[in-house]
């Protein structure tokens, strides 16, 4: 990270930490999209059975990764106020607090995971999938979570190539995997897509190995000598890590989350139902990933201009990631509404699936130009270190707002499955809206607090 001056060199340093993340957000997006595409040409119970797998537990992990993620700000605004000292130290209360997760994502599996799946509308076949799925999974949650830890510490350089180099190594990795345990070839036995789970966590455990290696040998993450030091466990550390980072971990649980329940809650619905469901969720997750990028980006070029003290530069890089995100939404809209028949046909050769895919990326059309404008509006507010209101008001507006919209127009219209599209749609518009107010506030309050 540097200063900038004008415009034109903020938009270029912008573009310069957004592309990596960006290519990085959509390798990792790949290896859900291979999941989820492959599973579906082994059939729609291996498809079902992921979909629900992955519904279980995309939103533990973001949620509890965005715990982490606090680890980005602090950083940043460490390295912006030049106090590199603190930067090993930071890192290893991150890796101290990585284990103690792992620890509780483990314990709490062994005894939540049967009656969660017991509970649920599904046939054995696909509570079977959906069980051994996880099981398969949970093997590389320990180098995921630590690998989550070192990106974080990439990314508050400003050197987010590397996570990027890394995640582009790891995606054939990825699907080679998948293909010889979903489909069983090389000697290997036909796992379907309970493969997938497996496959994903060999891919984690790769991707915590090169991203050591770098954080060990190579320059400049090699200077800041992060392993050399023993560091006790740090209560005041772990404080400031859980302040900071319960607040983004709530805030990006209950918006996951919210999808992982009307999947959950589609379970009432036949298996061709939940499978287009889960394919039409994939597909716009890609179109997520831009104003996702945009949010990380976001976070580290604030939390930079913040640490520095130059407000009105975190004010114009916040303005200028907003207006680039919901530009894209718009083209991306169009596209999506052009291209839904053919992208149907990725998910399933299924007639009737192909159908009701089409039908739900219309609804996605709408709920993504709400995502391009709240989620970078959330990387900026990390970046000033505000995560609090915005976890009130994302909890009010999934929970309170969207899921009972959902649920109700689901049940009680004509609209059937795709009611639960509609309370997702209507939970996000009210977000986007109460998040621009706070980060105007916000803004505001950093003027003044500066002032005096």
């Amino acid at each position: 990270m540097k200063q900038t001056k004008t415009w034109r060199e903020k938009l270029r340093l912008l573009m310069y930490i957004l592309v990596p993340i960006l290519i990085t957000q959509l390798g990792l997006y790949g290896m859900n999209f291979f999941d989820t595409t492959m599973s579906g040409q082994a059939g729609a119970d291996d498809l079902a059975g992921v979909a629900i797998g992955s519904s279980i537990w995309l939103p533990i992990f973001t949620g509890l990764v965005g715990i982490l993620m606090a680890l980005t700000p602090i950083l940043a605004q460490e390295i912006g106020a030049e106090k590199y000292d603190n930067v090993a130290f930071s890192v290893i209360q991150a890796i101290y607090l990585s284990l103690a997760i792992v620890a509780v994502i483990i314990i709490a599996g062994v005894f939540v995971l049967n009656p969660l799946l017991n509970v649920m509308s599904l046939t054995d076949e696909v509570r079977h999938i959906a069980k051994h799925y996880l099981i398969g999974l949970s093997f590389g949650i320990l180098p995921l979570f630590l690998y989550t830890v070192l990106r974080c510490f990439f990314d508050s350089l400003g050197q987010t190539r590397v996570t990027m180099v890394i995640t582009l190594l790891a995606l054939p990795i990825n699907i080679f995997f998948n293909y010889i345990l979903i489909f069983g070839y090389f000697g290997f036995p036909r796992l379907g897509g309970i493969g997938a789970g497996y496959a994903s966590s060999i891919t984690y455990w790769f991707i915590f190995g090169i991203a050591l290696f770098v954080v060990i040998k190579v320059r400049p993450f090699s200077e800041y000598l992060i392993f050399k030091t023993f560091f006790r466990f740090s209560f005041s550390a772990w404080k400031e890590l859980l302040l900071l980072g319960l607040p983004i971990g709530f805030t990006i649980f209950f918006e996951t989350s919210i999808f992982a329940a009307v999947t959950l809650l589609m379970s009432q619905f036949n298996t061709e139902t939940i499978a287009a469901h889960q394919a039409a969720i994939n597909f716009a997750s890609l179109l997520y990933m831009i104003p996702m990028s945009i949010a990380f980006a976001l976070t580290i070029a604030v939390g930079y201009e913040v640490g520095a003290k130059r407000l009105q530069d975190a004010k114009q890089y916040s303005y200028l990631g907003i207006g680039f995100a919901v530009l894209f939404s718009i083209v991306a809209s169009l596209i999506l509404y052009v291209t839904r028949g053919p992208v149907a046909e990725l998910y399933s050769n299924d007639p009737i699936v192909l159908l009701l895919i089409q039908h739900f990326l219309l609804y996605a059309i709408f709920f993504q130009i709400s995502d391009a404008l709240a989620t970078p509006i959330q990387g900026a507010l990390r970046g000033y270190k505000d995560v609090n209101i915005p976890f009130v008001m994302a909890l009010v507006s999934f929970w309170i707002i969207g899921l009972p919209t959902g649920y109700i127009t689901a049940n009680f219209t004509p609209l059937g499955p795709y009611g639960y599209w509609v309370g997702l749609i209507t939970g996000l518009a009210c977000c986007a809206i109460a998040l621009l107010y706070r980060l105007i506030v916000v803004q505001r309050k950093f003027v003044v607090d500066t002032k005096l």
